[in-house]
Order: C-alpha cells, then structure tokens, then sequence
C-alpha cells in the first residue's frame, strides 16, 4: 500500500496531458549537444567558484564555534581556509578545463537516453493507470452496509 502512495505523484507528473502521442518523437534542444553551450557552462561556473572562494564565511565559522565574531573573523574568506594557495585561481580553472569533456560527454549521453526515458515513464504511466483502476475498484462505497 506504501508503493502505491509513493507512486501517486509519479501517475499524476505522467498524466496524458503531459503525455506526447505514441507517434511523437521526443524532441531534444540543441543547447544540450551543442559544444558552445558547455564552454558557457564552464566559463560560468569558473566565474562562480572566484566568487565563492571571496566569500566570507568567517563570521559563520565564529557563530558554529558558539562565540562572537572578532574582525579577522569577519575578513576570513572560504579562499583562506582553503589554505592561501597562490595558484589555487589557476588550479580551480583547470579542474573546470578538465570537466568540460566530461559534461559535454554527460549532455551527449543523457541527449541520446532522452527518448528512452520518456517512453518509459509514458508505459509506467499506463501500468499505474490500470493498477489505479483496480486498486480503487475493490474500495467500499460510502453507502455500503457495515456488518
């Protein structure tokens, strides 16, 4: 009975009206293989972990450690506990360098999966439907005698 309440969202997400016709074919933008889009998403993302790493995070640490923050607490940044690295800018650029590869292989994969996932959810939509159907078939009515 437990599977059956977990489930109810997914019947509801996969009701026909989100549905597309079995003759359909999926449609995958051309933002997830296209190559420019992950070299966006890495120039960003090194333009995020710059700003993270100018964060201030001493006033948070002093408030985990339960005392008030002194000032060189409120001028620690997460770039000085991540322990003053000179080349940690060109470190953290290269690990993004490194990841675009990897994203644009990801983007590609899950491009090509897209249309298998859709119709999966579509079959267990059907299933459910029926399932459902069954399942409230054998419910007693508001009416019916109690022995």
């Amino acid at each position: 009975m437990r599977a059956f309440y977990a489930l109810l969202p997914l019947a509801v997400l996969a009701s026909p009206a989100l549905a597309s016709p079995a003759d359909e074919e999926v449609r995958i933008p051309t933002e997830l293989t296209d190559p420019a889009m992950a070299a966006t998403l890495s120039k960003m993302l090194g333009s995020l972990t710059k700003a993270m790493m100018d964060m201030p995070i001493g006033e948070v640490q002093a408030a985990v450690a339960g005392r008030e923050p002194t000032g060189a607490d409120k001028a620690r940044t997460l770039r000085d506990v991540a322990g003053g690295d000179a080349n940690l800018d060109r470190k953290v650029e290269r690990q993004v360098a490194e990841a675009v590869p990897r994203m644009q292989a990801g983007l590609k994969a899950m491009s090509k999966s897209l249309p298998a996932i859709a119709r999966a959810v579509e079959e267990a939509a059907a299933g459910m439907e029926d399932n459902i159907d069954r399942a409230t078939a054998n419910l007693p009515q508001p009416g019916y005698p109690k022995r």
